[in-house]
Order: structure tokens, then sequence, then C-alpha cells
């Protein structure tokens, strides 16, 4: 008997496109959030401050949500009181569990000294966290789709009626700050960012290398991790691979004594960026841990003049 083949019948070719013999290109369902497919989309939404949960002399915080390619994300404004034009900073925290989450948290410190200096804070929780939409099952679209939710956040400033559009920042710690980089890479946009401790190293690496603290060991997440490299290639999503795209000024801080990123991560870092000729201050903090204790006080005062000396 002959074996017949449909016209539709489905191969692999060595980019791992998924092609017909007609010519036909599918993509698979996570080919859209490599860096580079990114940068080629379009980005927008709108931002809706809700109730006040408190208030000071000096600001007002805000329950806040935006819609983020159709799912809702929830956060915290803090919007100095005599706002109307102002400088906003888009806040990433860095990694929280789920179960021990509250809005405001890795960022919520930072975000009352911004809006003492007269810069609002949004800080967004993220799908999954607060009163955000769930992200979906798939781990590995779970963290991608934390590009696009800072993507959508920051082309929503624009029209905010209380925003100065022309005065935008980011600020990131740790997962947040990888967060930060990878927005620069994807838009190209001169966002001032200052990023403490960012988690640098290269994808897969950056998720490897925390495994041992799961209940499991990691076994879960390598396992998912060997599929995602079956179907994909992995460097097309790295932001090591990608620092020649970033166009925005960039201020690093970085304790010795922190046990949750290496230092040396972002002493390469750095190096790297200045090589690529981008604009890049690097301070290190000897004795300084994950969160910049004891010289918290220092960075934030050093993130106020940078941000006002970039706008």
């Amino acid at each position: 008997m002959a074996l017949v083949i449909s016209s539709w019948f489905v191969v692999k070719n060595q980019n791992k496109e998924i092609v017909s013999p007609l010519g036909k290109v599918w993509e698979k369902p996570l080919d859209k959030y490599a860096i580079e497919k990114l940068g080629k989309r379009e980005y927008g939404s709108e931002i809706f401050l809700d109730e006040v949960i408190a208030t000071t002399s000096a600001f007002s915080v805000y329950k806040f949500h935006f819609d983020s390619d159709g799912k809702k994300v929830t956060g915290l404004a803090h919007v100095p009181n005599s706002c109307k034009k102002c400088p906003v900073i888009a806040q990433f925290r860095g990694y929280v569990e789920r179960g021990i989450y509250q809005p405001g948290v890795g960022t919520k410190r930072s975000a009352e000294v911004f809006a003492k200096s007269g810069f609002i804070s949004l800080a967004p929780d993220g799908l999954g966290y607060g009163e955000s939409d769930n992200p979906g099952e798939d781990v590995f679209e779970e963290r991608f789709r934390t590009y696009t939710t800072a993507l959508n956040l920051l082309s929503a400033i624009g029209d905010w009626p209380v925003a100065d559009p022309d005065r935008v920042g980011i600020w990131g710690h740790s997962n947040g700050g990888q967060v930060a980089l990878t927005v620069l890479e994807i838009s190209g946009k001169n966002y001032p960012t200052t990023v403490w401790a960012p988690v640098s190293k290269p994808f897969p690496y950056s998720i490897l290398y925390y495994t041992d603290e799961a209940e499991d060991h990691g076994k879960a997440m390598r396992k998912e991790l060997a599929k995602f490299e079956q179907e994909y290639d992995v460097e097309r999503y790295s932001l090591a691979n990608y620092l020649e795209r970033i166009n925005a000024a960039l201020q690093i801080h970085q304790g010795t004594a922190d046990e949750a990123v290496q230092f040396k991560w972002n002493r390469e870092l750095t190096g790297r960026l200045k090589e690529l000729g981008k604009e890049v201050t690097y301070f290190e903090y000897p004795g300084a841990d994950h969160n910049l204790t004891p010289v918290w006080n220092s960075v934030v005062k050093r993130d106020i003049e940078f941000f006002n000396e970039h706008w």
C-alpha cells in the first residue's frame, strides 16, 4: 500500500519554524515572545486610578489598574498631592512567592521617597499577583509576559493626564532589573533606568541558578526547560544577546555581600555595555546585601539625582 502524505503535512526546518510544503509558516505559541519579535509589535493601554488607600501631607497612594493584552493588571500608584504633570517612574520588583505577596512589596519604600521628591511611582503587581488576572499555565509564557506587561504600562503613560510624557524612567530590582533591561532592548527607547542588583546572566542560566531554592530542588523547572529547548532557540530570549539595542542611560547598583546576585555578574554587564559605547554608571557597595542595606538611603538619593539629570 502506498503511503499518501497530505499537502498540509507539517515539518520543521533548521530554524525550528513550522512550515508546510506549500510554504506557509506558522508560529509556535512562544515564538512571539522572542526579543526581536517583541520589538516589532505595538503596545497600548490606559491607566485607571481606583480607590485611595493612604494619604500623607506629600502624596497619596492609590490602587490602579491597566490592561495588558486583554488581561487586567493591578498595582500601587504613589502620586504627589500637588501633581499636575509629574515625572513617572515605572517600578519593577524582584521575585516574591505568591503566598506571601502584598501589593508594594519590594517597591513601597522607594516609591514613598520618589513621591516626596515629586515623582509618580507606578508599581504593577504583575499577572497572577494582587488582583491581577492569571497569566496562564505555561511557566515560560508567564515569564515573558512580564515584558509585555511592562511595555503596555509604559505605553499608557504618555496619554495619562497627570503624567509628563517627556519624563518617564524605569526602576528595577533583582528579577525586576532583568525585566527593565529586557524592556530597554525590546523598545529601544531612552527611558533613564536605574537597576538594583539586576539578574543579568543569560537565559536560561538566569533561571537554573535559582532552581535549588525550590521545594523539589528545581526538578519540575528543569523538565519544563528541557521541553522549551527542544522547541525553541533559547538565544532569541536572552537579554545578554541584545545589549546593543539599549539606547537609554543606565545606572547599576550592586552590593558585594549580595547572596542572590553575584557582584561579578554586573561588573561584567557594565564592561560589556561600555564596550558597546552605552551610557552606564556602575556603583559597587562593599558589604551591602541584595537590598542594598546598609547604604539604601544613599542609593535612593543617587537615583533621584540620576533621574533629574537625565530628564
